[in-house]
């Protein structure tokens, strides 16, 4: 069982330990288990990209388990999974955003062209104003 916790702020520090927090909820629609924002976003323009969040939640669920010893690597994890090893990196990858991305994808602000696929498909830079240049081409 995965357990989320659920505060306003996005990242704590605890001693020498960095914590990324993402407010999500995970409620259960028609047999499966969907992964909502816990805030409420004032914008009634906000559309929350169910996809990018629920990889974003798995993605920060696996790192901590490698930060925290429960798995050795990506392989261990995709064995657990039942999936692909390049499916694994490829969602780990998502642990390299920025905290302004990750709230704009939070709070449903990211570019109405952006999809899980894309983010999944293309290496992002590591440096985060160079990441906030290539999302800055998208549509808004």
């Amino acid at each position: 069982m995965t357990r989320i916790i659920q505060t306003g702020e996005a990242v704590l520090q605890q001693g020498a330990k960095l914590t990324t927090l993402i407010p999500v909820h995970i409620r259960r629609s028609g047999g499966r288990k969907v992964v909502v924002p816990a805030a409420t976003s004032s914008d009634p323009a906000a559309e929350h990209h169910t996809p990018i969040l629920t990889a974003l939640s798995r993605a920060y669920h696996w790192q901590r388990l490698l930060d925290e010893g429960r798995v050795s690597s990506g392989a261990e994890i995709a064995r657990q999974e039942g999936l692909n090893l390049t499916t694994v990196w490829e969602v780990l990858r998502l642990t390299l955003l920025s905290p302004e991305t990750v709230l704009a994808l939070l709070a449903g602000r990211q570019p109405k062209t952006l999809t899980l696929a894309w983010l999944k498909n293309h290496e992002l830079p590591s440096d985060w104003e160079a990441q906030r240049e290539v999302f800055g081409v998208f549509d808004r």
